[in-house]
């Protein structure tokens, strides 16, 4: 039987549990980039939590880290991070 020729809710029967499971895959899927006070930037893969001072996160690895909370600059997901800023210092020797 097509989908073209089930009844509306033969349907959602059909596709509601398909779209729940990629909604909770998507949202399981989001990595985060904390960037420190001196530029750097760390991409984790969970959403960094305080605790007692510090910002715990697993890595790629799986690894459980933390950084100190003085040190963090910005925590965004990773889409949405700010783009690194120029320190105006150039590898390229000047002409």
């Amino acid at each position: 039987m097509t989908l073209r020729k089930m009844k509306p809710s033969m349907k959602f029967k059909t596709l509601a549990p398909a779209l729940l499971a990629s909604l909770l895959l998507l949202g399981c899927a989001r990595h985060y980039t904390i960037t420190l006070t001196s530029g750097n930037r760390i991409t984790t893969a969970s959403k960094p939590h305080l605790q007692n001072g510090y910002y715990v996160f697993k890595d790629a690895k799986g690894g459980t880290n933390a950084i100190a909370a003085g040190r963090v600059r910005e925590i965004a997901p990773s889409n949405m991070a700010s783009p690194r800023l120029s320190s105006g210092f150039s590898a390229q020797p000047e002409k």
